[in-house]
């Protein structure tokens, strides 16, 4: 007898995730939602490759990003990884195909990306973006539409607490200006201070912006070393809020020092300011935030931040203008505005909120049987009420006796049981039986007999003509 051979272990990559029928449904149904608002907006569907080509990916998120990027060779000895985003390929399509996607072209991908950086809780290795641009347009009417795009989904997800909070790069860097800070290094050390506003708090940015501080762990954090005067004034500037947009902009204009930046950033914001009006989107949705500095050394006009119960969940996803990205790929620039969030983070937001979807990946209807009933006509009964839209499965399990059958449809939380005969079926009847009303009407009785009962009382037999119609009506009551 030859030696048995070894077992695998069933398992899964590390920074990877399956999911069961109930898992995928309910993802399901929150792309319907997404697909269905992109459309009416006038985003078209593009798919790209999971593999790019290694200088397309290189150098487009930074040198983070680079180090994450999951690098593979082809069988010709090519250098390629696989894409960490839906962001840069569209950006390749644009200037690849310039006579069929024209600019002005909106459009939406979903699907998955790939980072190897390290696993945690709700951050894995492989995960799947949502992601709209626009190309083609520097109006910011084009980004007020995907704010106001985001924020019809949320509502239509059931989301009440969630804001997407807008800034403006060329803000902070008419901030950084009037504050006497040139050099890139510097300025982009204050925007990574700003950024943790929200998780350390103000006196904790103080002191990184002047001296540095000793974290909790008790390692050091390098501190800008700022002096008072210019962390007064940005700390004074990030906490800007208003009842309204343009009441921000004015505060913000009051404490920005004159210059061409400033205007035309202040002039962005108050067209911006008004789109939104023009949609709309109220301000508790969409909400001038100064103090919004994340992504801001990768875009160069508006950016914008979907927050979900802010301060006790955090963000979902973000995106902003930029306008240099198509450029990698043509001796020309192309404006481009967009957003992506993560399906898997907004999962985890919505279970938060507590209004995930809850679908059932069951079939409505099992079809079971007494007796020697053949499976053509177990089949002819299924077809009959797939015909009708309704979810049905035959049970072909090898364990044939009622009672194993029934369990599979109570395991699978199956409501109805169309239960076939051959005396039924000769007379042209079936037995229909509410699963769950029966379970109801026995849940607490003792008596053996009694019980039997109940559960029959759950159950009638009906002309074969009569049995789409009963079948709705149980399900109807549940």
């Amino acid at each position: 007898m030859p030696d048995a051979k070894p077992l695998i272990e069933p398992r899964i990559l590390k920074g990877f995730q399956d999911f069961l029928p109930e898992e995928v449904l309910a993802r399901k149904a929150v792309v319907d939602v997404c697909e269905s608002v992109f459309r009416k907006y006038g985003f078209v569907p593009l798919q790209t490759p999971a593999l790019e080509y290694l200088e397309t990916l290189l150098g487009t998120g930074g040198e983070e990003t680079n180090k994450e990027l999951f690098r593979l060779e082809t069988p010709e000895g090519e250098p390629v990884a696989m894409r960490f985003d839906q962001t840069v390929p569209f950006a390749r399509m644009m200037a690849q195909y310039p006579d069929k996607l024209k600019a002005p072209f909106r459009r939406y991908a979903i699907g998955p990306v790939w980072r190897g950086d390290r696993p945690g809780p709700g951050r894995f290795r492989e995960f799947t973006q949502i992601d709209i641009d626009a190309a083609g347009s520097d109006s910011v009417a084009v980004d007020a539409e995907i704010i106001a795009v985001v924020c019809e989904i949320m509502v239509r997800l059931g989301a009440s607490d969630f804001c997407v909070l807008v800034n403006n790069r060329k803000l902070i860097d008419a901030l950084l200006e009037g504050c006497g800070i040139r050099d890139g290094a510097k300025g982009k050390h204050v925007l990574r201070v700003i950024d943790k506003l929200d998780k350390v708090g103000v006196d904790n940015i103080r002191l990184e912006l002047g001296k540095g501080r000793i974290d909790d762990s008790g390692d050091p954090i390098p501190g800008a070393h700022l002096d008072d005067k210019t962390i007064d004034a940005i700390l004074s500037f990030i906490a800007i809020k208003g009842d309204s947009r343009a009441e921000v902009v004015e505060k913000m204009r009051e404490a920005l020092p004159v210059s061409e930046r400033s205007t035309q950033s202040l002039e962005e914001m108050t067209q911006l300011a008004a789109c939104l009006d023009a949609l709309g989107v109220p301000v508790a949705q969409a909400r001038f935030a100064p103090s919004l500095a994340r992504g801001l050394d990768y875009y160069t006009g508006p950016v914008y931040e979907i927050a979900i119960a802010e301060g006790r969940f955090g963000s979902v996803g973000g995106g902003g203008r930029y306008d240099g990205l198509v450029s990698r790929f043509l001796e020309r620039g192309i404006a481009c505005a967009g957003i992506a969030f993560g399906l898997d983070r907004l999962m985890a937001a919505l279970e938060f909120l507590g209004i995930a979807p809850r679908i059932s990946a069951q079939s409505q209807v099992l079809v079971a049987f007494v007796g020697r009933v053949a499976e053509a006509e177990l089949l002819k009964v299924a077809k009959e009420l797939r015909d009708a839209g309704l979810r049905a499965e035959v049970y072909f399990g090898n364990k044939r006796g009622m009672k194993h059958q029934l369990a599979h449809a109570d395991r699978c939380q199956i409501p109805v049981a169309v239960i076939v005969g051959e005396d039924e079926l000769a007379k042209g009847l079936v037995s229909i039986k509410d699963l769950l009303a029966g379970k109801d009407q026995r849940e607490d009785i003792a008596d053996h007999d009694a019980y039997r009962k109940a559960g029959r009382t759950a159950q009638v037999t009906v002309p074969r003509s009569e049995m789409i119609t009963t079948i709705r009506e149980m399900l109807g009551n549940e």
